[in-house]
């Protein structure tokens, strides 16, 4: 089995089912096989929890499952394995994901003079909600004033300089 920092396998589940996601990966790490059903007894999780958070991890290939029948039942038993070689993978998805969003972010900061009223709890607007607001706060009836958002696009700038240089773009 790859070697695989706990950190980083906490952090992935984590984002894919909090607490019990990470309870369910460490045993997957400790285990070259293992049952739903064992999964269960060992961590304390509800069944049921315990299969959606698996089949969550699946459907990012982080385990893989194996199908047997029970010669007594004929039930299926799925036998579930970590597999940390896509983790690298899932990651570099992820943030692919996140620096789709900071773009169009970032473009929409760009491309959009905002006002604000200045009121901590009132929200900024585009100039063209602004215009039509005969530049009046909705929420409190205060004016508005041109409001800077220098500061948040190089903030984005700098996450999404970061992000691309971490993925090689």
């Amino acid at each position: 089995m790859t070697f695989v920092e706990d950190e980083t396998l906490a952090k992935v589940a984590e984002a894919l089912g909090q607490e019990e996601a990470i309870q369910i990966i460490y045993i997957l790490k400790e285990s070259n096989e293992i049952t739903d059903d064992q999964i269960a007894n060992k961590t304390g999780i509800r069944l049921n929890s315990v299969r959606k958070i698996l089949y969550r991890l699946y459907d990012h290939s982080l385990v893989s499952l194996r199908r047997s029948r029970d010669e007594n039942t004929g039930w299926f038993i799925f036998h579930w394995k970590l597999q940390p070689d896509q983790l690298e993978g899932f990651i570099t998805n992820q943030k692919r994901h996140v620096l789709q969003k900071l773009d169009a972010r970032l473009s929409y900061e760009k491309n959009h003079d905002f006002y604000y009223c200045g009121t901590p709890g009132c929200r900024r607007v585009p100039f063209e909600d602004a215009m039509e607001l005969i530049f009046r706060c909705s929420a409190c009836n205060r004016p508005m004033m041109h409001y800077d958002n220098g500061k948040v696009v190089e903030v984005l700038s700098g996450k999404v300089d970061q992000l691309r240089k971490e993925l090689g773009e």
